[in-house]
C-alpha cells in the first residue's frame, strides 16, 4: 500500500520536527517576524475547530507543473481528518487510521506520545520557534492581495530544502512555499477556512462499515 504519510510530507514538507538547536554563528531570527508568526499560532490555537480546504502545486527545476492535489482538512483539538484523492487519515488523538482507496485497506497504528509526529494542527501554531531562523520580508502582492512574506530557513542542513515562504494575511498563513534543493517547488494553499463550527467526533474516527470489503492491518 502506498504510504499516505509519502503524500503528507510532501504537502506539509516544511514541518520536520527535529528539535534542532540555532549553530553558534549561524544568525538570529527576526523579531518583527516572531510577532507575527506568534500572531499566527495564538489565533489558531483558540479555535475550538477548523476545517479547510487546500491545494498543492509541483513545480520542477525549470518551473513546469508536475502535479496538483486538492484536499480538505479537519480538526479538533488533537483530532484531525485529512482527505486528498484516494487517500485519508483519520486521527482521533490516541490512534492513526491511514487508508488507500486503491488497495480497500487500512493501516491502524497507536500514537505515541515521546515521538515528534507530523499533525496537521503543528502546522499552525509554534513550529518555528526550534526548527527555523526566520526574517520578515516585508509586504508583497500574492494572487492580487497584500500579504507579509515571511523567510524561514532551516537550522538542519541536512533537509532537503533550504528555503521556506510563508504568506499571511490577516494573522493566518494562506500560501506556504518550499524550495527543495533539486530546485522543486511545492506550493501549499489555503483555499477556504471554516472556524468553530460544529464537527462531529466520529468524523475523526475511521469506521469499517462505510467501507465495504476493506482489508484492515491492526499495528497497535
Amino acid at each position: 500500500m502506498k504510504n499516505i504519510y509519502s503524500t503528507l510530507v510532501l504537502m506539509f514538507a516544511f514541518v520536520l520536527f527535529t528539535q534542532a538547536q540555532v549553530p553558534a554563528g549561524m544568525g538570529k531570527s527576526d523579531p518583527d517576524a516572531k510577532k507575527i508568526l506568534d500572531g499566527v499560532s495564538a489565533k489558531f490555537k483558540a479555535y475550538k475547530s477548523v476545517q479547510a480546504k487546500f491545494n498543492l502545486k509541483i513545480e520542477n527545476a525549470s518551473g513546469k507543473n508536475i502535479g496538483n492535489k486538492a484536499g480538505t482538512v479537519y480538526m479538533k483539538g488533537t483530532r484531525y481528518r485529512i482527505t486528498v484523492p484516494g487517500q485519508e487519515i483519520f486521527s482521533d488523538g490516541s490512534n492513526v487510521w491511514t487508508f488507500d482507496k486503491s488497495s480497500n485497506e487500512v493501516t491502524i497504528s497507536k500514537i505515541d506520545p515521546a515521538a515528534n509526529s507530523i499533525t496537521p494542527q503543528k502546522l499552525f501554531t509554534n513550529f518555528y520557534d526550534k526548527d527555523f531562523l526566520y526574517k520578515l520580508n516585508g509586504m508583497v502582492k500574492l494572487n492580487g492581495k497584500s500579504m507579509q512574506e515571511v523567510e524561514l530557513t532551516p537550522i538542519d542542513k541536512t533537509k532537503a530544502f533550504h528555503k521556506v515562504l510563508l504568506y499571511i494575511d490577516k494573522s493566518a498563513i494562506t500560501t506556504t512555499k518550499v524550495f527543495e534543493k533539486t530546485g522543486n517547488k511545492y506550493t501549499y494553499s489555503v483555499n477556504s477556512m471554516v472556524t468553530n463550527g460544529n464537527i462531529a467526533d466520529p468524523v475523526f474516527v475511521f469506521d469499517v462499515k462505510n467501507y465495504p470489503g476493506v482489508e484492515v492491518v491492526d499495528l497497535r
